[in-house]
Parts: structure tokens; sequence; C-alpha cells
């Protein structure tokens, strides 16, 4: 299935039927990514008034309550909200919800004891486009990935300076 979109007076045309999935899906219990020590995810049928929300246990439909940590559970975005002394709902902060983005892949240097993305990763892998977002992919991408424990770990991050050239 293909679709026109006209964004910024340019015209783009996409295959929705081949979306590229960079997330890393949740599911109930502790085999997911797990920072900080999180309490693993939940994901427990609605109970209540002689109703249940499974199929497997006698009801009608599935309807379940999830409690999981967007930061500490695998794929999330970064955003002002997780450094402010104020807290930010994404849906106040953004007013624009399409974006034209670069996705890149990037290995991480290993830095003394650190794994950085830095600078000079940043510049060459950055298209001057117009892009209105920046989405970075780390390698390696083993299939353990997808139950990493990163408590006391010391996880990939973007120098600063790396940061500041993306603002500018």
């Amino acid at each position: 299935m293909f679709a026109k979109i006209n964004h910024k007076n340019q015209l783009f045309k996409v295959d929705l039927a081949k979306p590229l999935d960079i997330s890393i899906p949740l599911k109930a219990g502790g085999n997911n990514p797990n920072a900080w020590y999180v309490p693993p995810v939940k994901m427990e049928p609605v109970v209540g008034d002689g109703f249940i929300g499974a199929i497997k246990q006698g009801g009608s439909v599935n309807f379940r309550d999830i409690a999981f940590n967007p930061h500490g559970h695998g794929t999330h975005t970064e955003c002002v909200g997780h450094i402010a002394e104020e807290v930010y709902s994404i849906n106040q902060s953004l007013k624009q919800f399409f974006f034209l983005a670069q996705l890149v892949t990037i290995e991480p240097q290993k830095i003394a004891e650190d794994s950085v993305i830095t600078l000079d990763q940043v510049k060459t892998v950055f298209n001057e486009n117009n892009n209105e977002a920046f989405i970075v992919r780390t390698l390696p991408n083993p299939i353990e990935k997808q139950t990493r424990q990163y408590s006391s770990t010391n996880p990939p991050y973007i120098a600063a300076e790396a940061v500041q050239f993306l603002i500018s």
C-alpha cells in the first residue's frame, strides 16, 4: 500500500506495507531489556465484578493492564522531561506529530571504559537535507540485546559535543 505525503512543499511516496521497525517489543515478565533496577514489565488481565479480561481464563475478550517504565524497559526517546525539574508530558510538548527523520546506525567507539557516539561519527553520517528528527540505532545488535540487563553497567551514550552539533 502506497501513500503520497506532501510535507513542507515536498512530495514523498511511502510504501506503508514495508515499515522499518527498530523497536524492541516488550512482553510480560523479566525477559525484557531493563535498566536502573526497575521492576519487571507487568501485563495482567483486568479483573472485577465477575469480569476477567483474558479469553484463556474464560473471559469474553483480552483486556489487560500494562505497567512498564519507558526509560528503563527498552526502546525510548530522550526529551526535556528526562532532565528537567518540572514534569513534561510528551503530548503537551509536541505540537507536530509527523517528522521527516534520518535514521542512522552507529557502533559506539570505546573510549576508556565508555562506549561513546562521538562528534566525528555523527558528522560522518549526518545529512543536512532539512531533516526534523535524527534517530540513532546502536550496534552491535545481537539477539541478546532484546533482553539485556543494563543495571550496574555502562551503556552507550552520545557525547555532549555531538548533541550540541545536532542542536545547532
